[in-house]
């Protein structure tokens, strides 16, 4: 850990914060999870913050899972009493994704940062692609794949989503609708999916940061509890300012929006390796 003194860790808080503030409007304009947002912001606070480069990426992923833990329950809660959260589906999926996860977790914990920057910018990358040009509803019914196909991408989803640092919405949501998967119980399902990504993920980044010298102040593991407790409530503030702003604007601008967000950031995050 870097030894800091009272004015240095008050300004580390602050710009945490502020983060938070950042990531819930962005989350709340853009209708994304937090983590797509926090892992990029993280990372570039870190790179301001002179943080070691082998360790801020995966600082930067193991905290924004913490949060998706919180952020999700009361997601995942909110889509159960509506009755959007598809249980078959979560039943079939869900130990394929958990797999992901654990291997994800353990090819995370243990890859470069760089690596981790790399799948990052990359997905994010794909991402954006798929937003900036997604088909309009009146685009061909497609059938969801059955087994093994529907396993291994329940698999996909959980090993890129935990070294991603975000939750399961960013790629199954996509997913989902391409498939012509009814949009609100993908949201739905998607946040219950999660849940089961974000907590053997914080565990497994924890655990595969002890030890690890260079860590940013307040940190356990690869998880900065300055961070995790500074973002949660600032951006639950801020997401309804977002998302007023969002009812102002059009669903095409907003799917632009996102997706320039996403090309910017994987531009970005390119560049910091290269």
């Amino acid at each position: 850990m870097l030894d800091v003194g009272l004015t240095e860790a008050l300004t580390l808080i602050g710009i945490l914060v502020v983060t938070g503030a950042i990531a819930g409007i962005i989350s709340g304009l853009l209708g994304v999870g937090g983590g797509i947002v926090i892992v990029p912001v993280l990372f570039f606070v870190f790179i301001g913050l002179d943080i070691e480069e082998e360790v801020r990426m995966h600082v930067a992923v193991g905290t924004s899972l913490a949060t998706i833990i919180f952020t999700g329950f009361m997601s995942a809660r909110s889509h159960w009493k509506k009755g959007s959260v598809d249980t078959d589906l979560l039943k079939r999926w869900g130990p394929a994704v958990a797999f992901g996860v654990i291997v994800g977790t353990v090819i995370g914990g243990n890859v470069s940062g760089e690596v981790l920057t790399i799948v990052f910018a990359v997905v994010a990358a794909l991402v954006a692609i798929n937003m900036a040009f997604k088909p309009s509803e009146a685009s061909q019914k497609r059938e969801m794949p059955k087994s093994p196909l529907k396993e291994l991408l329940g698999t996909i989803i959980g090993l890129f989503s935990v070294m991603m640092g975000i939750g399961g919405g960013t790629l199954s949501v996509p997913i989902l609708s391409f498939f012509a998967y009814p949009i609100r119980k993908a949201v739905g399902t998607a946040s219950a999916i999660g849940l089961i990504i974000a907590i053997p993920g914080t565990i497994g980044y924890i655990w595969f940061g002890l030890g690890v010298e260079d860590l940013p102040p307040f940190s356990l593991g690869y998880v900065n509890l300055a961070g995790l407790i500074a973002i949660i409530p600032a951006s639950m503030l801020t997401a309804p300012l977002g998302a007023r702003i969002a009812h102002s604007i059009s669903p095409a601008a907003l799917r632009y929006c996102f997706a320039a967000f996403l090309a910017l950031t994987s531009i970005r995050m390119i560049t910091s390796v290269l």
